[in-house]
């Protein structure tokens, strides 16, 4: 089943709906950085979450930028997203498998860690981004970002991202995730809906797995849902020779002479998808 996103509303446009499913995608990133099952799930899920709030720019002019930063061994995420349903990230730590003794579930949280921040930067081609930020709730993702938007936002929203992966470590068997927001003209009774809603609704990789799509997935919730747009999601990384040999400009002329002295050359591997660029001494005379 190839990754889509929809948009779609309910209850009179009053709660509005973004899911998507994402096996694809995360599988893409798992087999990238070669990601052990808790990095693979905690990127998974930011990677889902950055598809999802991609959606909501309002051009391919427009990119988000995603930092979560806590105190677990994963040290640190990075998510970029486009409107046109491109993401892209990398994890801190790769190389970590943490599972909760009384769930046996991957524990996300704690390889996140609870003390630390969620950022998220918004460059839409004004003077300066908008930059929101929270403190880390759970380090979860889900609840993280459900924070992020009533804090940063003011926006009422319920958060679901869900990575589900082989017990041999390299399969992602099944990702997805689900916003629901409250917009401003909400009701009490649309919140009553929202809860009801969510009560009983199981994982959103549960419901990837036995096959449901996202269009399937919004229509369950409400019975007046509205589908508003249906979009496929990727992981692609947009680096290229020229950008890198661009960065090479910005670095210090000593450190340049270092590299064609010692080196006779560089090697520049890009941390979104572990591919290597080589530049020659000659090259590296020029930018001197």
């Amino acid at each position: 089943m190839k990754d889509t996103l929809v948009k779609a509303i309910a209850h009179e446009g009053r709660i509005r709906m973004i899911a998507c499913t994402a096996t694809e995608l995360v599988q893409e990133a798992r087999d990238l950085f070669d990601l052990w099952p808790t990095s693979c799930a905690a990127l998974g899920r930011t990677l889902i979450v950055g598809a999802m709030m991609g959606s909501m720019l309002k051009s391919d002019h427009e990119k988000l930028t995603i930092q979560i930063k806590g105190n677990g061994p994963l040290k640190n995420i990075l998510v970029d997203a486009y409107y046109d349903g491109r993401v892209r990230g990398f994890v801190g730590d790769p190389e970590v498998q943490l599972i909760y003794n009384d769930s046996g579930k991957l524990a996300v949280g704690l390889a996140v860690g609870k003390e630390g921040f969620l950022r998220v930067i918004k460059d839409v081609n004004l003077k300066t981004d908008f930059t929101g930020t929270v403190g880390l709730v759970s380090g979860e993702i889900g609840e993280d970002f459900a924070h992020y938007f009533a804090k940063s936002e003011q926006t009422p929203s319920a958060v679901s991202v869900g990575v589900l992966i082989h017990e041999n470590e390299k399969v992602v068997i099944s990702a997805g995730g689900l916003i629901l927001q409250m917009m401003p003209d909400a009701e009490e009774s649309d919140i009553i809906a929202c809860e009801e809603a969510l009560k009983d609704l199981p994982p959103i990789s549960t419901l990837v797995g036995e096959g449901k799509n996202s269009i399937e997935i919004v229509q369950s919730l409400f019975e007046d849902v509205e589908i508003l747009e249906e979009r496929s999601i990727r992981y692609e990384c947009d680096c290229s020779r020229d950008r890198m040999y661009g960065a090479l400009a910005v670095i210090q002329t000593e450190e340049k002479k270092l590299m064609i002295e010692e080196d006779h050359g560089c090697e520049i591997i890009c941390n979104y998808c572990n591919k290597q660029y080589q530049f020659s001494e000659e090259e590296l005379k020029e930018l001197l």
